[in-house]
């Protein structure tokens, strides 16, 4: 399904707001292995519809967990606090 959101750009896939917490999940783990590859080998534009969507699916998680767990050793405090090489 092809739509324009509000910002006018062309969205492929269905509306991440309307999947549910399993459907966001599969289709996250789907779009970050294919992540590498698109970078490598896709075209420019196959790279910016890969952004777009892996930004509304992320969008969407985030929304959804406010409060998800952040390990420390991920914020930039703990990335300083890691001994050096």
């Amino acid at each position: 399904m092809n739509e324009h959101d509000e910002r006018g750009t062309t969205m492929t896939g269905v509306d991440p707001g309307q999947l549910d917490d399993q459907q966001l999940m599969q289709e996250l783990e789907s779009i970050h292995r294919t992540r590498h590859d698109t970078l490598l080998y896709g075209s420019n534009d196959a790279l910016r519809a890969h952004n777009e969507r892996m930004a509304q699916l992320e969008g969407e998680y985030v929304r959804r967990n406010p409060s998800r767990f952040v390990a420390a050793s991920r914020t930039r405090q703990g990335a300083r606090e890691r001994p050096g090489p």
